[in-house]
């Protein structure tokens, strides 16, 4: 079976993510804006208290990741930027998808029900990049745009990224309920049992 990869770039149409499918192959390109544990609990408090949140989301792509950065003539350079255990963020995600509108989360290993019930509400998708390639993620950014929240620290800090041909992505929980994590499970259990029973198919 051919695995194509599609180009996507920011920001992201409902067409596009309607088009998506759990297992599909994407690279991105345009706007990344990163928030881990510490920045969804701020955001979670400002829109409760009704506070302007200082960076935008609306149709880009929310990256869970910890950029290590460094300054040099007065420009950030992002050194490593893998990805965060994603089920971290559970507690307050379908918030951010509900309130802030981006269309595409990245991250790893995957997200539960409220996450996956809030990208069918809202035309959004969740993506993983491969865990453990921290320094291949630097290589796709072009561009630190902004950092805030540094307060929290480098980690946690939000930063709004301009990246090239980011990926590969794939694709693990769609806009139409599909959960390709879910899947996989299923089917090695069923496989599992099958052994068990001494059966093969």
């Amino acid at each position: 079976m051919e695995i194509r990869g599609i180009t996507l770039r920011t920001p992201l149409s409902e067409n596009e993510i309607i088009g998506l499918r759990a297992g599909d192959i994407i690279y991105l390109t345009g706007t990344v804006v990163t928030a881990r544990d510490a920045a969804h609990k701020r955001i979670h408090e400002y829109l409760a208290e009704g506070r302007k949140i200082p960076f935008n989301l609306n149709g880009l792509a929310l990256f869970h990741s910890g950029p290590l950065a460094k300054k040099a003539n007065g420009e950030w350079i992002i050194l490593a930027a893998g990805p965060t255990t994603s089920m971290r963020m559970e507690e307050y995600e379908r918030e951010v998808i509900e309130r802030l509108g981006p269309k595409l989360i990245i991250g790893k290993g995957g997200m539960g029900e409220n996450t996956q019930r809030a990208l069918m509400e809202h035309n959004a998708a969740y993506a993983m990049f491969t865990g453990g390639a921290a320094v291949l993620a630097a290589k796709y950014i072009k561009k630190v745009v902004s950092v805030e929240w540094m307060d929290l620290g480098m980690p946690e800090a939000v930063w709004t990224l301009e990246v090239e041909g980011f990926g590969p992505l794939i694709i693990t929980m769609d806009a139409h309920g599909n959960n390709l994590v879910e899947k996989i499970i299923r089917e090695a259990e069923e496989r599992k049992r099958n052994l068990v029973l001494g059966r093969r198919d």
